[in-house]
């Protein structure tokens, strides 16, 4: 049998399936270890400031705060996409090529299914939200209590305000998947 014989679009199909199931693995590693780091960073700014009485400093969570949070929710994105293409396109055509009754990968569709599915999501966008908006805002409000607060910075705030709304509003947007 030759090596062209040997590739059929099933195999192909289930190749690319093992593939994307690995890249949405690596991503909610990735993921998930975003959540820890934010945490772990915006803590460490946070006992810096305290040590070294420099308000000013609580403007670093915030930037922490939106280039870790884009970050996450660029990846929670593709692990949702990753599991709506097996569901969508990768399981219906496997099905169709092997002629199979139901789903091909039923794990995608059955943990979906879930009853306290819906109640798991709104809890961990509240995590989110809090994590990666309420906390950068308690520092950015902290700051404009502050003696350091200075014309400059407050226009930074500002700015860093609006790009946390943005944010919010892209974590609820996504939250609904």
């Amino acid at each position: 049998m030759s090596a062209v014989e040997d590739v059929t679009e099933s195999r192909l199909l289930l190749a690319e399936y093992d593939r994307i199931k690995e890249e949405q693995k690596t991503r909610i590693g990735f993921r998930d270890n975003l959540l820890y780091f934010t945490l772990a960073a915006s803590t460490a700014v946070l006992a810096i400031t305290v040590e070294s009485r420099q308000a000013q400093l609580l403007l670093a969570v915030p930037a922490i705060c939106l280039v870790l949070g884009w970050t996450y929710l660029v990846n929670d994105e593709k692990i949702s996409a990753v599991g709506c293409y097996i569901r969508d396109q990768l399981g219906p055509r496997l099905a169709e090529l092997s002629g199979a009754h139901g789903a091909v990968f039923g794990w995608e569709i059955y943990h979906r299914n879930d009853p306290s599915r819906v109640t798991r999501k709104r809890l961990q966008a509240a995590v989110d939200l809090f994590t990666y908006l309420a906390l950068p805002m308690i520092c950015v409000t902290a700051f404009w209590f502050s003696p350091a607060a200075r014309p400059i910075l407050v226009i930074v705030s500002l700015a860093q305000t609006l790009a946390l709304a943005v944010l919010g509003w892209q974590f609820l947007r996504y939250a609904e998947r």
